[in-house]
């Protein structure tokens, strides 16, 4: 049975230690955090070590695997040490903010066969799993375009917006990657537009956006578009549609429940959408903890690895780029 560390203990972290401690194939072997009391929390609760130092978190015996969820900054340094140790990795995203970075750390990690996981948990949604299959396997003819709509419920704390690298690469970067994922190609051209209406002074204090769209566009024609915002009211909206030659595929929203009422006074009356990531997304994170366990016992690469992380990185880039530009960004113009 897989030992896996995690090294972060905050809101992400505590759901990572807590979903690897409840899988029937895996074991909590302990928990890292520079705050000490979030990890001693994490530790006692599990009745797990709480590990000194993130080098005794991935290097002790005790360890088979690292699942790294602490602030972007410190990824690339965890990540490479887990390598170095050959110890399989599960890393949140993005693996940095700066893809020179993350190129650099590519080359020094060239030839390993240490599984290297990243986080996008959102290819292991059951819904969006399941209308990628059906595309793949010809349901709905050739496929022509992918659209994805992603909104969080509302904004988060200045403080995390300030450092979070800017939309793209926080929030985007989850569906550039599920674009890459859905249209089976790689992407050739990007074009972005990049709007400040949710909090038009902080967007304009960080240099960022919080309401923007993105059209990405494959070698042989194939369309992705992405539509997100930081503020959407009615709850945390989450849809892929993928449409083809022959029909078309609807990963919907998930909700509180199934319920709906029909009244004097109106109709179709639904329960709330499903708060925010960790409640919508809770079969894929237990999902992708089953894939992580599977590459620590078969040393098989991990079906979402480090060239993709890299790759949603450098789509974020070009859309960062195309919305400064004003123009179409050819990925092969991105480092």
């Amino acid at each position: 049975m897989p030992r896996i560390s995690v090294l972060g203990c905050g809101r992400i972290g505590r759901m990572h230690a807590d979903n690897i401690a409840s899988h029937p194939r895996a074991e909590l072997a302990g928990v890292f955090d520079v705050h000490a009391p979030s990890a001693e929390d994490v530790a006692g609760r599990h009745g797990v070590e709480n590990f000194a130092t993130a080098d005794e978190a991935i290097t002790s015996d005790t360890v088979d695997g690292v699942l790294i969820a602490t602030p972007t900054s410190t990824h690339v340094e965890f990540l490479e040490s887990s390598v170095n140790a050959g110890k399989p990795v599960l890393c949140e995203k993005p693996i940095d903010l700066s893809l020179a970075h993350v190129n650099a750390l590519k080359a020094r990690i060239a030839g390993t066969d240490v599984p290297i996981m990243l986080g996008f948990v959102r290819r292991f949604d059951p819904g969006h799993a399941a209308v990628r299959n059906a595309a793949a396997s010809g349901e709905i003819g050739e496929l022509h375009q992918v659209i994805i709509t992603s909104r969080d419920p509302g904004m988060a704390p200045d403080g995390y917006i300030e450092t979070s690298g800017g939309i793209f690469r926080d929030m985007t970067i989850h569906d550039l990657d599920l674009a890459r994922f859905m249209l089976g190609e790689e992407i050739a051209e990007v074009f972005a537009t990049g709007s400040r209406l949710v909090d038009p002074e902080l967007m304009e204090r960080c240099n960022d956006y919080d309401t923007v769209v993105v059209t990405l566009v494959t070698d042989s024609g194939k369309q992705a578009v992405i539509t997100n915002s930081r503020e959407a009211v009615y709850g945390y909206d989450q849809r892929v549609e993928l449409f083809g030659s022959g029909g078309m595929l609807i990963s919907g929203n998930r909700r509180e429940n199934l319920v709906t009422k029909h009244l004097a006074g109106a109709t179709n009356v639904a329960a709330p959408l499903q708060h925010f990531f960790i409640e919508r997304y809770g079969e894929a994170f237990d999902a992708e903890i089953g894939h992580f366990v599977e590459s620590i016992e078969s040393g098989a690469p991990a079906p979402v690895g480090f060239e993709d992380g890299r790759l949603a990185l450098l789509l974020a880039e070009a859309c960062f780029e195309s919305v400064a530009a004003g123009r179409t960004i050819k990925t092969s113009e991105i480092g």
